[in-house]
This record gives structure tokens, C-alpha cells and sequence, in this order.
């Protein structure tokens, strides 16, 4: 084997040339870009705001208007895009092919929000649903206890009930002779 084959073979043999070994990282052609997604979305949500307002729409149709009179009537001997506008249609089809998917991003960035505003306040409701079940089993609880007590309105009327009772027998005098007041067998 000659000098030269030699070192193709070898070369061919490197790890970075070998079908079963994963390539190394390389440079490439262009600068790597770091993104940061937090900050290119807010850029996405403030962009897609002031696309859906009416100063846009009033500053974009004074553009258009503009536009199309230099173009047209071709002031002080300007006539860069002659009247099928073709350069405007494509100002316009580049505007949209970037406005879209900066809009979709805003979109996916508040149905995030949305959805974690969601979830925030189904636990909230399941706190409020547990701690309302607690509060009906504790006043069902004191309720029940209460049946067991005697109520001012219950002692009242076996009071009443014993006082009458007691006049029946004749151990106290009723009530119209004076008071209740005690009979006493040896006075009568």
C-alpha cells in the first residue's frame, strides 16, 4: 500500500466519519442564537396588542394612503411601484407572514395563563367545598347536641307543667290567691 492510501484509510476510520458513532458538534455557518422565551413572547403579546388596535389600523391606512398618491399621481417624480402596487402587496404579505404566528405565540401564551388561572381556581374551589362540607357537618354535630340540652323554652313548660301538677294536689296555693306560696296542714 502506498504512503497515500494509507492515510485516506486511516482518515476514513476516524470516529467523526464512522456510521455508528454520532458526529461531533460542529460550528456552523451562521452565529448561534440564544433565545430567551419569556422575552420573545412578551415581545410576541406587546406586538399583537398594538396589531389590534386602532392607532395601527389609522397609522397603517395613512401608510397605504401615502403609498398609493406618491405612486400614483408619482409626487415630485417619485414612482418606485407603479399601480399594481407590487411592492406594497409584498410589504403586505411579509408583514403578515411575520404578524401571524407572532399572534398565535401571543394566543398560546394567555391560553397558558388561562389554563393555570383555571387550575389556580379549581383548588381554590375544592378548598371552599371542603371547608363548607366541614362547617355543615359541625353545625349538623352542634345541632345535635342542642337536641340533647334543655332549652329555656323546654324548662319553662315543665315548670309549668310541675306548678300545675303541684295545685292539683293541693300543696300549693294557685297562683291568683296571691302567689304560690306552700299550705301548711296545721294552719287550716
Amino acid at each position: 500500500m502506498t504512503e497515500q492510501t494509507s492515510r485516506r484509510l486511516t482518515r476514513a476510520t476516524t470516529p467523526n466519519d464512522r456510521l455508528d458513532q454520532p458526529r461531533e458538534k460542529r460550528g456552523g455557518f451562521l452565529p448561534r442564537l440564544r433565545s430567551d422565551s419569556d422575552r420573545f413572547g412578551r415581545f410576541a403579546e406587546t406586538f399583537a396588542r398594538f396589531m389590534g388596535t386602532a392607532r395601527f389600523l389609522m397609522w397603517m391606512t395613512i401608510f397605504v394612503i401615502v403609498w398609493v398618491a406618491i405612486n400614483v399621481v408619482g409626487l415630485f417624480g417619485l414612482r418606485w411601484d407603479p399601480y399594481p402596487f407590487i411592492l406594497l402587496n409584498l410589504f403586505f404579505s411579509t408583514q403578515a407572514s411575520y404578524a401571524a404566528p407572532l399572534i398565535l405565540l401571543a394566543q398560546n401564551r394567555q391560553a397558558d395563563r388561562d389554563r393555570v388561572g383555571l387550575e389556580q381556581d379549581r383548588s381554590r374551589d375544592e378548598r371552599n367545598l371542603a371547608d363548607t362540607e366541614f362547617l355543615t357537618r359541625e353545625v349538623a354535630s352542634l345541632r345535635l347536641a342542642l337536641r340533647e340540652q334543655a332549652t329555656r323554652d323546654f324548662v319553662r313548660s315543665e315548670l309549668r307543667d310541675l306548678l300545675g301538677e303541684l295545685e292539683e294536689r293541693a300543696l300549693i296555693r294557685p297562683l291568683g290567691d296571691g302567689g304560690a306560696a306552700p299550705k301548711h296542714p296545721a294552719t287550716d
